[in-house]
């Protein structure tokens, strides 16, 4: 067996199509995520009035809450006399630190497009070395698809001025908004 440019172009773009397309989907509603947020949705909202001592309530307050709620705690801030309290599963609990009134939004991830979104978002160490191994693939896909095209379409003709285009194209742009 012969290994060539065309046939290792061709098969790792077969065995990665699916994390392409996932990471394509997923990376463009990342750009415009202010506008949509597709990971998650809300499917209930629970109003809390909670009293405690002192100006913030301890981390241990915070799980005790979570455990009633029978929500597993992630992470929480203060910003503003405001607290944010992130759980397991994307729910999230907003309070106000002057009355203890607040919501606690109950969510779920969004089938299929919340889970790819999820992957790109990943730090997940075993994930991270499977996205490196991706990231190679492809660069390989990129440059072996250089040398596919033959005569006045390849690369020695026609493809080295696209190449450069496309290689400048992103340098400007960072030039023009750094």
């Amino acid at each position: 067996m012969k290994i060539t440019s065309r046939g290792i172009h061709r098969d790792f773009a077969y065995f990665y199509v699916g994390l392409i397309i996932a990471f394509s989907f997923s990376g463009i509603i990342l750009n415009h995520r202010q506008d949509w947020y597709p990971m998650d949705y809300t499917y209930d909202v629970k109003e809390v009035n909670l009293d405690w001592e002192g100006n913030e309530p301890s981390l241990q307050e915070i799980k005790t809450w979570a455990e009633e709620w029978d929500v597993r705690y992630d992470s929480h801030r203060i910003r503003n006399n405001s607290l944010r309290v992130y759980f397991k599963s994307y729910n999230v609990l907003d309070l106000n630190l002057e009355n203890g009134k607040g919501k606690l939004e109950l969510k779920n991830k969004v089938p299929l497009l919340g889970h790819t979104m999820y992957l790109h978002k990943s730090t997940n160490k075993n994930w991270i070395w499977y996205s490196d191994i991706f990231g190679i693939a492809m660069l390989t896909i990129a440059l072996t698809g250089l040398f596919i095209p033959t005569g006045s379409n390849g690369f020695r003709r026609r493809g080295w001025k696209l190449a450069l285009a496309g290689i400048l194209f992103p340098l400007i742009f960072l030039l023009i908004i750094s």
